[in-house]
Formats: C-alpha cells, sequence, structure tokens
C-alpha cells in the first residue's frame, strides 16, 4: 500500500492528525466525496510487518519498538510506586493494528450514562446504528449487528483446549455461558469473537484505509510528527483552526485545512497537541512557554482506564503456547490458509460477571483468558508452561491526568494513571474482587487435569490483605486509556457533543479521549463507533 506524500501547494479540505481507530474511519467517509480533499498525517510507519496481520502475532509486537509509542505512566503511588507501561500504537491502524483483536462494545446503559452526563445524542439507540453500520459479522447481521459492514468480524479459527476448560470452569462456578458478548446479554463466558477477516487481523487500517487509498483525493503521510494546531483569529471572534505543522523526512510542513482539522490521536496524543497547540490549562501552558489560545482546564484530566489483575498457573507440558515453536506457528499459518495457533488472537476467552458489589444490573467485571503465562506483558518470559487469568474491573472511580512534560512533540508527555485513588477505597475493593473470582474460577474442576502449582499469587491461602498487596505489587493496565477530551454539554467539557473544540472554530477531537467514561469492555469498537457518527456529523447528515 503505497503512501504518496501531500504537496507543499495542496487544498486541503480536512486534515486529520493520527491515522488509528478512528483517523481510518475518518479519511474513508470523507474522502468517499470526491469534491472533499483529505489528508491524514501518521507518526507511525505503514503496516507492513507480517507479525501484523497474523493475529498471534501481537506476541512479538510488544518488543517492536517501530509501531508502539511506548509510553511509561509516573510512578503510581498506590501500586508500591511503580511505573507501568503502556503500549500505544504508532503505526497506520494505531492501536488496532498492535491489539488482541477483542470485539467487545460494552452495554446499552454505557452509552444512555454519556446522554445523560451531557453528551446529548450519544444514547444508545443512537449510537447502535453505527455499530451496525461498521461491524461485518460473519455469522450475519440482526438487530444488534451489521453483516457487512468494513470492519470484518468472525469467531476464531484456532481455541486451545485450555480455553475450553476456561469456559468450562466459568459454568462450573455459577456463570452463563454466552456465544456473544455483543448480544442480548453480556454476562457469561465464552470464546470472544475478534475483528479478523479470513483469519488475518482486520485493523482500521486494513478495514477503512485500504479500500480508499487510490483515491485521487486522499493523501496519506507516514512518519508525519504533528507539532501544533493553527489558527487564524479574527478580531471579536473565535479563533479557527487553519492548518497543522508537522514534520516529515527531516522537513518541516504547515498544511493548511480549509474545512477542519481533525485531532484522532488517541487519548495520550490528543490532549498533548491540543495542549502544544495552546488549548488546554492556561497556567501549565505558560510554565511550558506556550501561548494560551484558550484556557481549558479539562484538557487532559478525566483520564480512565481498566487496571488489571493477572492470576497465573503453571500447567502439564504441551498444551500451552508457552514453548511453541515460531517456526512451525508461521508454517501453519502462512503454508496453510491461515490456520493454528498463529490465528489465535493469545487473548482467546472471555467473561462479564456481576459481581455482589455492583451498583446496578451492568456486568462490572471482565475476564481475559490466556493460554500461556503473561507476565509484564509477556516481556518478561518465565520458564515451564502455563496459563493466565486477566481480570479487570470495568467502571473505575479513579481518575488520573495528561500533562505535557515541556513544549516539544518529540517529548512523551506525563502520564498521571491515578489507579485505586478514588477516596473511598472503591476501585482497591473491586480488585480484590477481581482476584478472588480467578482463583474462583481456577478451582473449578475443569481445570483439574491442567492445572499446575500456582505463580501469581503464589499462595492459594491468600486472605483480603494478602490480596491487596498481590494487586499492588502485579495490577497492570489492560490497554483501555480513555476520556482526557471529555464529551458533554457543559462548559468544562473539552468538546461539545458534536466533538468540536470548545472556544475555537474549525477544530474537533474523534477518538476514545471523548468518552465521558469507559465503557464495559475493550475500547476498540466503540472508538471505530465514535468516528462513524463523527464522520456524519461532520458532513451535516
Amino acid at each position: 500500500m503505497p503512501v504518496r506524500p501531500a504537496l507543499r501547494d495542496a487544498a486541503y479540505d480536512y486534515v486529520i492528525v493520527g491515522a488509528g481507530s478512528a483517523g481510518c474511519v475518518l479519511a474513508n467517509r470523507l474522502s468517499a466525496d470526491p469534491a472533499a480533499r483529505v489528508l491524514l498525517l501518521e507518526a507511525g510507519p505503514r503496516d507492513w510487518h507480517p507479525f501484523i496481520h497474523m493475529p498471534a502475532g501481537l506476541a512479538k509486537l510488544v518488543g517492536m519498538k517501530g509501531v508502539n509509542w511506548n509510553y511509561d505512566t509516573a510512578p503510581e503511588p498506590q501500586l508500591d510506586g511503580r511505573t507501568l507501561w503502556w503500549p500505544r500504537g504508532r503505526v497506520l491502524g494505531g492501536s488496532s493494528s498492535i491489539n488482541a483483536m477483542c470485539y467487545v462494545r460494552g452495554v446499552p446503559g454505557d452509552y444512555d450514562s454519556w446522554a445523560t452526563s451531557g453528551a446529548t445524542g450519544w444514547e444508545w439507540e443512537a449510537v447502535l446504528p453505527y455499530f451496525r453500520r461498521s461491524e461485518g459479522n460473519s455469522r450475519g447481521g440482526d438487530a444488534l449487528h451489521g453483516g457487512d459492514g468494513p470492519l470484518s468480524v468472525s469467531d476464531l479459527r484456532h481455541v486451545n483446549p485450555l480455553t475450553h476448560a476456561f469456559v468450562e470452569a466459568g459454568v462450573e462456578a455459577g456463570l452463563p455461558a454466552n456465544g456473544d458478548f455483543n448480544g442480548p446479554t453480556q454476562e457469561g463466558v465464552g470464546a470472544y469473537q475478534v475483528t479478523q477477516r479470513d483469519g488475518a487481523r482486520c485493523s482500521s487500517a486494513v478495514a477503512y484505509l485500504a479500500p480508499a487509498r487510490q483515491r485521487p483525493n486522499l493523501d496519506v503521510v507516514t512518519g508525519a510528527l504533528a507539532s501544533r494546531i493553527t489558527f487564524d483569529v479574527a478580531p471579536g471572534g473565535a479563533p479557527r483552526a487553519n492548518g497543522v505543522v508537522y514534520a516529515a523526512g527531516g522537513r518541516a510542513f504547515h498544511q493548511h485545512a480549509t474545512r477542519e482539522v481533525l485531532v484522532c490521536g488517541g487519548a495520550i496524543n490528543s490532549p498533548q497537541l491540543l495542549m502544544l497547540s495552546g488549548i488546554g490549562p492556561a497556567d501549565a501552558l505558560r510554565g511550558q512557554r506556550i501561548d494560551v489560545v484558550v484556557d481549558a482546564a479539562g484538557v487532559g484530566g478525566n483520564l480512565q482506564d481498566h487496571l488489571d489483575i493477572c492470576t497465573l498457573h503453571h500447567t502439564a507440558p504441551g498444551v500451552s503456547y508457552d514453548r511453541l515453536s515460531d517456526a512451525r506457528i508461521a508454517f501453519d499459518y502462512f503454508l496453510r490458509g491461515r490456520t493454528g495457533p498463529g490465528s489465535s488472537n493469545v487473548a482467546e476467552g472471555g467473561g462479564f460477571v456481576r459481581s455482589p458489589l455492583a451498583p446496578d444490573a451492568r456486568p462490572d467485571i471482565q475476564l481475559h483468558f490466556v493460554p500461556a503465562m503473561l507476565d509484564d506483558h509477556g516481556r518478561r518470559r518465565l520458564p515451564g508452561d502455563g496459563f493466565t487469568l486477566h481480570a479487570c474491573f470495568l467502571r473505575p472511580r479513579s481518575r488520573g491526568r495528561v500533562s505535557l512534560a515541556s513544549n516539544r512533540a518529540s517529548d512523551k508527555p506525563r502520564i498521571a494513571a491515578g489507579y485505586l485513588s478514588d477516596p473511598e477505597g472503591f476501585d482497591l475493593q473491586m480488585m480484590v474482587e477481581c482476584a478472588r473470582l480467578s482463583r474462583r474460577i481456577i478451582a473449578q474442576p475443569a481445570f483439574d487435569p491442567w492445572r499446575g502449582a500456582p505463580i501469581f499469587p503464589v499462595r492459594d491461602d491468600l486472605d483480603d490483605a494478602g490480596l491487596e498487596a498481590f494487586v499492588r505489587a502485579k495490577a497492570e493496565t489492560v490497554y483501555h486509556p480513555v476520556g482526557t477530551c471529555r464529551m458533554g454539554s457543559d462548559d468544562a467539557s473539552v468538546v461539545d457533543p458534536w466533538l468540536r473544540v470548545r472556544g475555537v472554530d474549525g477544530l474537533r477531537v474523534v477518538d476514545a479521549s471523548v468518552m465521558p467514561t469507559l465503557p464495559g469492555g475493550n475500547t476498540n469498537a466503540p472508538t471505530v463507533m465514535i468516528a462513524e457518527r463523527a464522520a456524519d456529523l461532520i458532513l451535516g447528515r
């Protein structure tokens, strides 16, 4: 897929910053009008690497710095002062090119709560058509699913025996079996449907960008790091975004946009770019010697993420993925029709559980089962064979912030996730509940043929105090940061329900950063939905 450079003298109607889950959608939908000129800027490279497209290759992408922003949080006070690693996609397709491909939308109450909080027009009945528009489910379409959308969704071609044992153990623990977490009911255990097409990853770059690449009115520039949005300032009027300053190939460019600048960098990069452009907390911007365009205290705030605790056990040799030969995986996958473990998303099994502490009818714990040992995001290899059960609390009350470390786009921003910082301590209670639930499932008879010695935690008899210490020592992100450019109807929100940045004209943010609160599940499908709806809002439909 060749990438044409932007022409310095070209007049673009729309300049999109970030070719991730949302940016690729916008590039497709806006360039469908042949009269509209669209420029898509991406800081990372093309999605050429075969590990991106072979689903199980995600295990190899962990250490591939060229496609990852490789962020780290500041030391987290409630997690023993640990600095947590936050991988985010820096490649065409963004995080949809490096994630585990689980297709999950959340539940209707998630979106109804957005609308109630001030995100007018984003209730479930309004967003469901956009989920259906985007989805191409291999099972076909129905009232809740799309059958012919660009984003291919399918059942896994390969499921490990340990994953089947996990589902059986969940049922033995009292959870219902569930073959569709996006169906009428989310609660239960089963195998995930995944964003794959014919056994290969279907990122937003594959689903949306590739079909539009030959349009003469769409240009894509990779290796393009945006540093600033520029504005026209008319006397007595609001500043209007007129373009983007970016660097590519060792040169600097200022590309004009005649209609709108669309920021699609995600929960970290979007607030960073707004602040570098003078939109953010005024005192903090002045402290970085940035001229203030709009004093917007909310930019970078409201940071939310799903904190995740992993329970690991050894298992009998020969069944897990820990010691599979890379050559054998590649042989089966590439020479036998994309079959075998290479087609696995690794996080094969899952579940949604309503805990005894849940304040409403929505499930509040999510499970991901991995038939391999996963410590420190897979960056630390453990000896032997084993399996991992992830559990995260879906609706954390803790909030963090993204702030600037300098006034240079090349410097990573400061991420203070604020995990477990809610004053009531409810998030910690829920993380202990997550650890308890994981141990209860692993203790079921279905795991008897497979269950070996515990790895993390090292003992099976920990009390609540021991589990709290385990959470503080081992909990990590499950890769769902949102909320830093919050959408709402109040003056403190960063964008309005049309995703327009408050205080300026011609500028929108379209990505997971606009979510007022986390949805109940993985965030890729909701981000694609946001971009689908944003395209209609931009076009006045």
